[in-house]
């Protein structure tokens, strides 16, 4: 997982330095020490931290690094999020990958949060999705854990989950009963309540509720109810925990966690050492 992170920060400078930073390289000496702080421009949950830290240290081993605060703790609008001792050119040459990090994860970290404070009782779950940008899947779910919530599948080679198109082509009973035959846990997308009787009738173990109207979940939720784990799904925003929630669902998996959070501002402010 570390090397994994570590490539993904990699390629990113890759893509921002190329060649060379030529602006910092024909305006600032070499040997220029620098302060710089990581400020919170509003209120968030703190995340990605110390992959900030890693842009830093890849570019310049010798960078001083102090957090101020972890990874899933809150800060207020103000808050120094890391203080920044070392080379300037190494300082300013990360400063924008080392943002973007920061500003999306801490993003969809606080996205999650507000979700999780909508669940009502402690049963159900917020899930994240496969609906990641490509190439970050890990830190963007690193960030739904930072806020609270949980993730689904890493990918499609560690859980099953037997969707719409699936079922078209092969089947819900044919799907289900092949999936058993592996050992794994199978989950299987249902849309209408004569798929939920059906998966129920096929042993899944997991039943995801997908875009249903309120009538047909509460009726499925009945239908289910101690005979597999009941998942909701399917353009659910925060407005709808509450309600989702109260019928002691599973889990409420959310795209929205990730495929269109909005990023957090944050800035570093750079002075003479």
């Amino acid at each position: 997982m570390e090397e994994e992170i570590k490539e993904i920060i990699e390629n990113a400078l890759i893509e921002d330095i190329g060649t060379g930073d030529i602006t910092t390289e024909l305006t600032i000496p070499e040997g220029v020490e620098v302060k710089a702080t990581i400020i919170a421009k509003e209120d968030c949950v703190v995340c990605g931290l110390d992959i900030a830290g890693t842009v830093f240290s890849i570019l310049d081993d010798r960078v001083e690094y102090a957090k101020k605060l972890n990874d899933g703790e809150s800060a207020k609008e103000g808050d120094v999020l890391v203080e920044i001792c070392g080379d300037a050119r190494a300082i300013l040459t990360g400063e924008r990958v080392a943002l973007n990090f920061l500003q999306r994860m801490c993003g969809i970290a606080t996205k999650t949060k507000s979700c999780t404070k909508k669940v009502i009782g402690e049963k159900t779950r917020i899930l994240d999705t496969r609906k990641t940008t490509p190439g970050l899947r890990v830190i963007e779910k690193y960030a739904v854990k930072c806020g609270g919530g949980h993730n689904h599948r890493r990918g499609l080679f560690d859980e099953i989950l037997i969707k719409d198109n699936h079922i078209k082509l092969a089947g819900l009973k044919n799907s289900v009963t092949s999936a058993k035959a592996s050992g794994k846990k199978v989950e299987v997308e249902a849309r209408t309540l004569d798929e939920v009787n059906e998966a129920v009738e096929c042993g899944a173990d997991v039943i995801m509720l997908d875009n249903m109207s309120h009538e047909d979940m509460k009726k499925a939720v009945e239908i289910i109810k101690g005979k597999a784990i009941i998942e909701v799904s399917g353009g659910i925003q925060k407005k709808d925990i509450e309600w989702i929630s109260s019928l002691g669902v599973d889990f409420i998996s959310m795209g929205s966690l990730t495929h269109s959070v909005e990023s957090v501002d944050i800035a570093m402010y750079i002075e003479k050492s």
